[in-house]
């Protein structure tokens, strides 16, 4: 048996799969807000209870809104501020008293996906995340790359490329740098960019139904929004070459992409020929958890 957790800002959730990767057992708490202490000790009782309740010992993996430096062995990156700074895998291992291992929530959801998901037998998976953030995480041969920094696929702090004049310097990001993929591709940048242009303050979701009832402008936008992601993920196929291209977060929901983005990134790409397939994820939501509980592999 296998436990994934998946530590969210506000949720963690545990799922517990057997060797076939058939659900046994599923449940949330909420996080403890800004107390890493306790946060540590609520994963804990998550898992004796899921354990006790399953009359079994299981693998824990964990998936994370950050990644472990390599150079300290603490967290950094995790918009769940109380994690960064400190030793989340040791302090973790010692309250459960076994071996955990532990990834990118990024990385976990192109796991799942990868495992028994959209991209199921792909040799080479880019997991996206378009969300309140744009995350990515990559699988090769049904293994998670890291990477020597653990920042393997984090490609929404790169530039948005070959931008146009009307799209510098660009949005300004919390990483201290303007005009990353994030602040164009998020939800909260696809508002801001409706915003800028047409004067209209609508969500992202706002944004789509509106457009799907036949709001020009709004549609304006999400054409725009297509045009900026193909750009985006074409530098990615330049780069890592996917057979499978899955996306994930909120905005994975968007139908249009799907049909919209292979066509125009067909102009971007340096080949004759594009055959990287772009999926909707199939386990949605319950990605992320099930890619940690998969760390472990299949026995």
């Amino acid at each position: 048996m296998r436990i994934g957790i998946d530590l969210g800002g506000t949720k963690i959730e545990l799922l517990a799969l057997d060797t076939d990767g058939a659900e046994l057992l599923r449940f949330r708490k909420r996080t403890p807000a800004g107390d890493y202490h306790q946060t540590i000790l609520t994963i804990a009782d998550m898992v004796r209870q899921a354990e006790n309740q399953l009359a079994a010992t299981a693998t824990v993996g964990i998936g994370t809104p950050g990644a472990e430096s390599r150079l300290t062995g603490l967290m950094k990156n995790c918009n769940s501020t109380c994690l960064n700074g400190r030793p989340l895998k040791n302090d973790l291992e010692q309250a459960l008293g076994r071996q955990v291992r532990m990834s990118n929530d990024a990385n976990c959801f192109a796991l799942s996906e990868t495992v028994d998901g959209a991209a199921k037998g792909a040799g080479i998976v880019f997991g996206v995340i378009l969300g309140t953030g744009v995350g990515g995480g990559i699988v090769v041969h049904g293994s998670v790359l890291e990477g020597a920094n653990h920042i393997a696929g984090e490609w929404g702090h790169n530039p948005l490329p070959s931008p146009g004049m009307e799209e510098m310097p660009g949005p300004d990001c919390y990483c201290g740098r303007s005009g990353c993929i994030e602040g164009w591709l998020s939800g909260p940048g696809l508002s801001a960019d409706h915003l800028h242009v047409f004067g209209g303050d609508f969500s992202a979701e706002q944004i789509v139904q509106r457009a799907q009832e036949g709001d020009p402008d709004c549609r304006q936008t999400l054409d725009t929004y297509c045009d900026r992601l193909a750009r985006s993920l074409a530098g990615m196929i330049n780069t890592l070459d996917p057979d499978v291209i899955v996306l994930g977060g909120g905005l994975s929901n968007i139908d249009l992409l799907y049909a919209q983005v292979p066509q125009l990134w067909d102009q971007y790409v340096f080949s004759d020929e594009v055959r990287t397939r772009l999926m909707p994820p199939r386990h949605g939501d319950s990605s992320g958890v099930r890619g940690a509980a998969w760390l472990w592999g299949r026995k």
